[in-house]
């Protein structure tokens, strides 16, 4: 496709609509720089292509106006000689002349035209690569620290579900204390009464190991005696 034919495109593009639309600004601004510099490049390579149609159209144009004044002076001579005959095929081929001239500055129109439109088109290139270069620093530095933050951000987020989770923990521990205890509790209201009598008549039914064995060594020593 002819550059010429971008022409609407690259003239309604919009760097800054199209940075703050992209997902990644530091691989779009080094993507558009290159179609820019691509761009630019087929620009330079047409235009003298360009030039050098209009050139050539506006030559050919001047040459019919002066041939189609040519014959007119011809055609004065002619009648001034008295020979109408040849006056009227003067005149005639000025009448054809008439018409290629038509045509002719349709086709310079075009030309002068296209000549203008690749003059736009680089002032407009050549104006967004320098503003993409100036900022591409600038946009970069800054869509690095955006990452770092988000990384950051994402540490702190894992951080903050961690010690939600360890007090989840905590909270279902002192849950199942609290459990337990109540049972202990439970379990100790549901055991049966103890009698006192019982304890204390056991007080007195218990004799000391030390005792019997004294008692048993008082009467080994009178049956010896």
């Amino acid at each position: 496709m002819s550059i010429i034919t971008r022409f609407k495109d690259i003239m309604s593009s919009n760097i800054n609509a199209l940075l703050d639309k992209a997902e990644n600004p530091e691989k779009m601004i080094d993507q558009y720089l290159r179609n820019l510099n691509k761009d630019l490049g087929k620009v330079k390579s047409e235009t003298a292509s360009v030039m050098a149609e209009e050139q050539r159209a506006k030559r050919v144009l001047n040459e019919c106006q002066e041939e189609m004044e040519k014959m007119e002076r011809y055609a004065i001579k002619a009648l001034e000689a008295g020979n109408e005959g040849d006056a009227r095929k003067f005149l005639e081929k000025k009448g054809t002349l008439a018409t290629k001239l038509s045509e002719l500055e349709a086709a310079y129109q075009l030309a002068a035209t296209n000549s203008k439109q690749m003059k736009q088109m680089h002032d407009k290139l050549v104006g967004d690569i320098g503003e993409l270069e100036s900022r591409r620093s600038m946009l970069k530095a800054k869509w690095s620290v955006a990452k770092t933050q988000e990384k950051m951000n994402k540490l702190g987020a894992s951080a903050a579900d961690s010690s939600n989770t360890i007090s989840a923990f905590g909270r279902m521990e002192d849950k199942v204390n609290r459990a337990l205890d109540e049972a202990n509790a439970m379990a100790e209201l549901n055991a049966d009464p103890k009698d006192d009598i019982e304890e204390l008549t056991a007080k007195y039914d218990e004799t000391s190991s030390v005792d019997n064995e004294l008692a048993a060594l008082k009467a080994k020593i009178q049956n010896n005696g």
